[in-house]
């Protein structure tokens, strides 16, 4: 059986950079305070004429130059993001064209902050079927712009961003195993209630702040014991973690959970906000371009997200 690799990382983040400082002069908060409860201290958002495929475009390039392949050697496209372009077609099919690749399956995947982890096991899944060789995977999203920037409670979160992975087949391990999961029940607690065929209700994000990171914090330690147990590994073990970049308390939980110094955290959320789908492949693709991340390690990602979605990628880099 074919297994999977990521052969080459890439990442974009608009220029314009939202400080903390700068919500302080339009909400009712402080630097202090978002800082000390999130972590975050800034974070970028798009220009009027920018879009997400615009986004994704600029971190695909950046992957397929790090990978070192043809574009025509692309057999799949997968974008995870929770903000398309338009109602359709798929932001896939959008950034197919500005790279100006033919013929390959392109399709978006909606899982929120677990976006990428369910589109890179989609697909590691495509590979071993035998149905792809080489998947241009792209988490982006524009969160700025399903923001309420008056609502105090969660504006200071969001951020936006694109992160992009060239997944190829291989003989050996690369990505040893993905986990996902998903409860619908809880879908009112983080949701932006209207829709297309849903007219009624908010157009921005609403979240239940304290409910949703209780839920957060134990789903993450639960499919930290299930990555390990499916996969005969100990704690120590574990290399990097790659987290979703939601808050620094959960990062700091999850670490905990692990035995893990935060100094084996790779953490953007201080500079990046929570990009959504975009935040794991950010993260990765900056510690691969420091130094941090080398060949052969074993790293574990893992996300949470609306819906609720949850999931984890266990890899050999």
């Amino acid at each position: 059986m074919k297994h999977s690799r990521i052969a080459g990382t890439g990442s974009y983040l608009p220029e314009r950079i939202l400080t903390n400082a700068e919500l302080e002069r339009t909400i009712d908060t402080t630097d202090e305070w978002i800082f000390s409860r999130t972590g975050i201290r800034e974070r970028h958002i798009v220009a009027e004429n920018e879009h997400t495929s615009d986004m994704a475009f600029e971190a695909a390039k950046k992957a397929i130059e790090s990978a070192s392949v043809d574009l025509q050697t692309i057999d799949l496209i997968v974008v995870a993001t929770t903000t398309p372009d338009r109602i359709f077609p798929s932001t896939a099919c959008l950034l197919q064209q500005k790279l100006g690749i033919v013929n390959c399956p392109a399709f978006d995947l909606q899982a929120v902050c677990s976006g990428f982890v369910y589109a890179l096991a989609t697909a590691d899944n495509f590979i071993k079927a035998g149905a792809a060789k080489c998947v241009l995977v792209v988490g982006a999203d524009a969160m700025s712009r399903i923001t309420d920037w008056t609502d105090r409670s969660n504006c200071i979160l969001w951020g936006d961003g694109a992160g992009a992975v060239i997944l190829q087949a291989t003989d050996e391990q690369g990505i040893l195993s993905t986990h996902l999961h998903a409860n619908g029940n809880y879908a009112d607690m983080l949701t932006v209630p209207q829709g297309v065929s849903k007219q009624e209700g908010s157009k921005t994000i609403l979240m239940e702040g304290n409910a949703v990171f209780k839920m957060a914090v134990n789903t993450l330690d639960a499919i930290v014991d299930d990555t390990l147990i499916a996969n005969g590994l100990e704690k120590a073990d574990i290399d990097w973690l790659v987290p979703h970049q939601a808050n620094i308390r959960i990062l700091q939980s999850t670490a905990k959970k692990l035995g893990m110094s935060m100094d084996r955290v790779v953490t953007t959320v201080d500079k990046h906000g929570n990009t959504s789908a975009a935040s794991i492949p950010l993260a990765l693709d900056v510690a691969v371009r420091d130094g941090r991340i080398k060949r052969g390690e074993i790293i574990l990602m893992e996300a949470f997200g609306g819906g609720f979605t949850w999931g984890s990628v266990l890899m050999k880099y």
